[in-house]
């Protein structure tokens, strides 16, 4: 093999891990809404482990205790929903799931105060931008398909 050719197929590969470590760091994010708390064996947090979670770092009250429960809830019952829902693609069903965060992250963002708002920022790991010379995959898929 060329050595050209071995150079792309290392870059290649650390570009798929990339893509793999970044989905599988995404995917929790996507679908809790919350921080991801350590797990007792594979049950994954309740609700109400989640709000526990938030109402301790952010020193929620009562009353955002219950709303936050309430949109977690309606969440959950949303993501089921798509997950069900044979009608759409994969790259619909994410696009949706994306949509759902970011709409469960602003209803939960409304019902806290200023100074809880500058400390809840889940989505914050979303908008970091790869560096200028990393390659994503669609760049991957975009080389590698004949034209």
């Amino acid at each position: 093999m060329p050595s050209s050719n071995k150079t792309f197929a290392a870059k290649l590969r650390n570009c798929w891990g990339r893509a793999l470590l970044s989905l599988a760091l995404l995917l929790p994010i996507l679908l809790s809404g919350a921080p991801v708390v350590a797990q007792r064996g594979h049950r994954p947090p309740s609700i109400d482990d989640r709000v526990k979670v938030l109402a301790k770092k952010l020193d929620l009250n009562e009353t955002q205790q219950a709303a936050v429960k309430k949109i977690l809830e309606q969440r959950q019952q949303e993501t089921l929903r798509l997950r069900l829902d044979s009608s759409i693609t994969g790259s619909v069903r994410i696009e949706r799931f994306r949509a759902l965060q970011d709409d469960t992250v602003e209803r939960i963002r409304a019902v806290l105060n200023e100074e809880q708002r500058k400390k809840y920022d889940p989505l914050a790991p979303r908008r970091i931008q790869p560096a200028p010379e990393q390659r994503s995959v669609e760049d991957w898929i975009k080389a590698t398909t004949p034209h």
